[in-house]
């Protein structure tokens, strides 16, 4: 049993917990929650840590048969937990990304989303679960988004993170030309759209540029798509949450696409 703070292993978690570049350096990151870890794959589990109280729950041993894994004393697992109240269970977990070419050869009308600068943990994390419900084909993520292995954006997914295919790039330009040469239409959400997104047609391939909280989407992005669309608000508003508006879109598309 783990019953110390300076315990490598402790350590080492806490790490990654809160240390894009430990996650980077050992390609793993650490998810929490019963429900997490029972979707995690198989072939992607490196480690499990379980509190005393966990594992003293028959459920909770019931749901490690077959498993091996680390016992942390309650009070330091709670030290090195993310959550305010947690469930007694952290796996540490390979990491995953997918190749641009992979994303886009998927056949028939799909959707794509392409998210720039995004900063917002949560944010992040409710696109991919809702990019999962509208049956998004791959999330690409440019420039300085946000970690996509951030504890709160784990969280935020609720899973979707093992079955939506994603990826990072440092060169959006690349990305778009291939989406436009894989007949991809792409579309972007703009002050400066003329149509509302409502009237476009996303009954076809199409990636959707979401872009940064507070400054929008970069114009030399901007310039790249194919159309500028326009989400409609009354009263003062100016624009909406990132979350909010990439969900307006990728739910369009996917009413166009199965009306």
């Amino acid at each position: 049993m783990i019953s110390s703070t300076s315990n490598s292993q402790v350590k080492n978690l806490i790490q990654l917990l809160n240390k894009p570049k430990a996650r980077r350096e050992q390609d793993v990151f650490v998810v929490e929650g019963i429900k997490m870890f029972l979707e995690t794959p198989v072939d992607r589990l490196v480690k499990i840590y379980v509190s005393e109280k966990f594992i003293s729950n028959p459920s909770g041993r019931e749901s490690l048969d077959g498993f091996s894994y680390e016992v942390i004393r309650d009070d330091i697992f709670r030290h090195v937990s993310d959550t305010v109240n947690p469930q007694g269970i952290l796996a540490v977990v390979k990491r995953k990304e997918t190749g641009i070419d992979e994303i886009i050869k998927s056949k028939g009308k799909n959707t794509f989303l392409i998210l720039e600068n995004l900063q917002d943990p949560g944010n992040l994390g409710t696109i991919m679960r809702t990019a999962e419900g509208a049956g998004v084909s791959g999330i690409i993520m440019a420039g300085n988004t946000v970690d996509i292995y951030n504890p709160k954006v784990i969280r935020s997914t609720m899973g979707a993170i093992y079955r939506v295919p994603f990826m990072y790039t440092n060169d959006t330009e690349d990305v778009i030309m291939k989406l436009k040469k894989n007949n991809v239409v792409v579309a972007a959400a703009h002050l400066k759209g003329k149509r509302n997104y409502f009237n476009e047609d996303f009954n076809r391939s199409v990636a959707f540029i979401i872009g940064n909280e507070s400054n929008g989407i970069s114009d030399k992005t901007a310039d790249m798509a194919d159309l500028l669309v326009k989400i409609p608000m009354e009263g003062m508003v100016e624009s909406l949450n990132a979350s909010v508006a990439a969900s307006l879109l990728m739910y369009e598309a996917y009413r166009q696409k199965n009306a």
